[in-house]
């Protein structure tokens, strides 16, 4: 008899698929436990290297505004001719510290812009989508991606349980299993913001917006054979190639651009346009540039200044908001939680993540390794009568205002007529792909899968594939019984 899920505390949890939120379209509720519960045991599962995105290397840049986007943000940063100075951590997600750059996994591609209005952070990935839609399972998801308990090995048939039960998920692992899956270098892949944001105008106008860093060394990638082989002679392949570039001068960079949506097309766009699973027609929603963004400084000190890196989708600044995104609302929360944890109370003290704004007026107080405070005639509550900062109502239109239901509910994401799951990643495999790119994508899915995946998990695997697109459905399938009619034959079931 399957056993009913509970909280640490033995309460039965209604359910594990969805987060509590108001109406379908509104923002995740706070009285959520058992979401915040998973989210804050899930950040204090490690010690100390980051949980996710543990491997990585950074850079400090600048971004320079060549267009002009005033029309749909007021934001300083994005204004005609702006600079800014900024840092970057890209990384691996899966692997531990120590883990080859070249394995098959996606690239964090994290942002922190230094703007005059305080830090804008910027958290995504080298792909635009992602493998779930809401955050209460993202725990499960990355646990997914490690390691068993028992051995401490990482398990395919563990991962393929999870993707192919979670069928959400089949956009990304198209992505993950093609030619990007592996980029050549950091310099050599794309970048994107994943999740919807939320543009303001001067005027008042909001728009849905998406970004994309377009790299200007072109997109290229290591094929499993190369990626293997390098793996073996150098686990920090793709950390000394982008240090070694710019200590020769060859400065990587990457053209900036924008989608953007009219708050009123989000409704009735043939798919939802907040989940994380999906992309936006490029068709319909052109991309808009915005400028020149240009790594030219190495870090002084790798732990100082990339270690010690906080990134976190809650630093906006006046122009940016939030959207729906139920995975960009749960990642609010869940990134300064994990900062405090991992570098303590008092992060955004530390070099990398200090604002370069001219004030920084807060109520945040003592903690564990503070070092600057107010002067001693600042008081430390709020409201009060002696001169303390104060907030400005003037500010909350941009705090990622939306019309929303406000009956509470667990649900899924409104479903437009083309939300699918399987959908986008069947265009992919169909529209996008060449023939010799659909051959790679069927030999490192085949190649994965006689990993360890095993029955019950390998029927599901073959119609999963099956779902994405028939024809690969078939390869696939033929490929991995080819496979094990060789003698690749998969471990037992355990227990």
């Amino acid at each position: 008899m399957t056993k009913p899920t509970t909280t640490n505390t033995g309460t039965p949890v209604e359910s594990d698929n969805e987060s509590l939120t108001a109406g379908t379209q509104g923002p995740i509720l706070l009285h959520d436990h058992y979401l915040i519960e998973k989210l804050a045991q899930f950040n204090r599962e490690r010690v100390p290297e980051r949980i996710v995105h543990a491997k990585g290397a950074g850079a400090y840049g600048e971004l320079v505004v060549t267009n002009d986007v005033s029309r749909y943000t007021k934001a300083k940063l994005f204004q005609p001719g702006a600079r800014t100075e900024s840092l970057v951590r890209f990384s691996t997600v899966a692997g531990e510290q120590g883990s080859p750059d070249t394995w098959r996994d996606p690239r964090g591609f994290a942002v922190k812009f230094y703007t005059e209005d305080g830090n804008y952070d910027l958290v995504g990935n080298n792909t635009p989508v992602f493998f779930i839609k809401d955050p209460i399972k993202f725990p499960d998801f990355i646990r997914s991606q490690k390691r068993l308990p028992g051995n401490g090995l990482r398990d395919h048939n563990m991962q393929w349980d999870f993707w192919t039960l979670r069928p959400e998920t089949a956009h990304q692992v198209t992505w993950l299993m093609g030619d990007r899956g592996i980029p050549k270098t950091y310099r050599h892949m794309n970048g994107y913001g994943s999740h919807t944001y939320q543009w303001i105008n001067a005027a008042g106008e909001r728009f849905w917006v998406k970004y994309h860093f377009k790299t200007d060394q072109g997109v290229d990638y290591l094929t499993q054979a190369d990626a293997d082989r390098i793996a073996g002679e150098n686990a920090d392949y793709h950390r000394k190639d982008l240090w070694d570039a710019i200590e020769r001068g060859e400065f990587p960079s990457w053209t900036l651009h924008v989608q953007v949506m009219p708050d009123a097309d989000a409704e009735g766009y043939r798919f939802n346009p907040f989940d994380l699973t999906k992309v936006w027609s490029h068709k319909d929603y052109p991309l808009i540039e915005v400028g020149k963004w240009t790594l030219n400084r190495n870090p002084g000190n790798y732990f100082v200044d990339i270690e010690q890196a906080a990134f976190e989708p809650s630093n906006v600044v006046p122009g940016i908001g939030f959207s729906p995104d139920k995975m960009l609302l749960g990642r609010v929360f869940a990134y300064a939680d994990a900062h405090r944890y991992r570098i303590g109370t008092n992060y955004a003290q530390l070099p990398p993540n200090l604002p370069r704004a001219a004030e920084v007026n807060s109520y945040s107080k003592e903690g564990a390794m503070r070092y600057t405070y107010n002067d001693a005639s600042v008081p430390v509550y709020a409201p009060n009568s002696f001169g303390g900062p104060h907030a400005d109502p003037a500010q909350a239109p941009d705090g990622g205002l939306w019309e929303f239901d406000p009956t509470m509910v667990r649900a899924g994401y409104v479903q437009h007529a083309e939300d699918g799951d399987f959908t986008q990643a069947g265009t992919m495999v169909r529209e996008v792909f060449n023939d010799e790119q659909r051959d790679r994508l069927v030999n490192n899915i085949v190649g994965h899968v006689l990993g360890g995946v095993r029955e019950p998990v390998l029927s599901r695997v073959f119609e999963y594939w099956t779902n994405v697109d028939p024809d690969l459905g078939k390869r696939v399938e033929e490929g991995v019984l080819a496979g094990l009619d060789g003698g690749s034959t998969p471990p037992p079931a355990q227990g």
